[in-house]
């Protein structure tokens, strides 16, 4: 089980996208726009295959819970 948080930035600092395991450990701190590079980096893959399309959409600042495949 992961959870996702997406925080909001200034002028000249991006969004970033924060990964969190089951203990809320951070795993992957990325900005929006490398997010699918990093996650595939490191290997996380998640049942929404539109995981993109929903990071776009998500609100600021709520935690939510995302499930792996398996």
């Amino acid at each position: 089980m992961k959870y996702i948080l997406k925080t909001k930035g200034t002028d000249k600092i991006p969004d970033y996208l924060q990964i969190r395991d089951e203990e809320f450990q951070l795993i992957v701190h990325c900005t929006e726009r490398n997010a699918a590079k990093i996650f595939e980096k490191n290997n996380i893959h998640f049942i929404n295959e539109n995981i993109l399309e929903f990071i776009k959409e998500m609100p600021f600042g709520k935690l939510i819970k995302l499930e792996e495949k398996q």
